[in-house]
């Protein structure tokens, strides 16, 4: 226990802190520009991380919503009810997770649709003989290789997983639970655990902009990722008819008035 309250200390010392939430999306665009670069003038050798298949890109990264979705629902219904005490406030604050969900299937549908319409099927990667299908599924059945514009879905899933988890993990700052008691043991848990993930998804941004796409799709795929998190948190959710923000000390004072009507 003691190793896991260290940990969450330090989770709690880094990411909670204001000026993270300010500068992350600074510091994920660096990331996304530099890694491009790097990889267009000075490539780095291939290694364990540029495989697709290593553990953590298809364990984590290609289920990164389900991992967000699946740590949040309880570390968001834990702190807000130990905050407001309040079940529909709770159940408001948890409808984040839905508007997540509806920006994750709808910005992964539009680059299927994009990498579609711009795509063609050729008989090779080297791109020289061109097959006619219609589709990116035909053209694998057939053993083909399908070329479109391929939109980064990892950066965008990365940037707006991590900008949400330590959107919400702000509540923190709030949060006092004496360590006798449960809750105390499982809001530490959650704490340490998407602590943990945020450095992954931040680890795999910067391997992706260092090893895969080209820079025009990292950029669209952390533009939508940018987006989709300055949409809800920093304009959507400031209004009355919305989920709304993790609680703060001003809310909580005036018993959630900015949430209650």
């Amino acid at each position: 226990m003691d190793h896991l309250e260290r940990c969450a200390l330090l989770f709690r010392g880094t990411l909670v802190r204001v000026t993270v939430r300010r500068y992350l999306p600074w510091a994920l665009v660096t990331f996304m520009l530099t890694g491009s670069l790097l990889k267009e003038f000075s490539p780095l050798p291939e290694s364990y991380l540029s495989n697709k298949r290593n553990v953590l890109n298809v364990y984590f990264v290609k289920m990164a919503w389900a991992w967000t979705f699946c740590l949040l629902l309880p570390f968001i219904a834990l702190t807000n009810y130990h905050l407001t005490g309040k079940p529909g406030l709770v159940l408001r604050r948890l409808s984040t997770l839905l508007v997540g969900t509806a920006i994750w299937y709808v910005c992964t549908a539009i680059f299927s649709n994009v990498e579609h319409y711009t795509g063609s099927c050729y008989h090779s990667p080297s791109l020289n003989v061109r097959k006619e299908y219609q589709s990116k599924h035909e053209c694998h059945v057939e053993g083909g290789f399908w070329h479109g514009f391929d939109i980064s879905g990892h950066s965008f899933l990365l940037t707006f997983c991590a900008l949400m988890i330590v959107e919400e993990m702000a509540v923190l700052h709030e949060v006092k639970t004496d360590r006798s008691h449960c809750l105390h043991t499982a809001i530490t848990t959650l704490v340490v655990a998407l602590g943990f993930l945020t450095f992954v998804w931040v680890w795999m941004f910067l391997c992706t902009a260092i090893y895969f796409h080209n820079l025009s799709q990292k950029a669209f795929g952390t533009l939508f990722g940018l987006l989709g998190w300055y949409g809800t948190y920093g304009f959507w959710y400031l209004k009355s008819f919305s989920p709304g923000l993790p609680p703060q000390s001003c809310s909580l004072n005036l018993k959630q008035d900015g949430y209650k009507k």
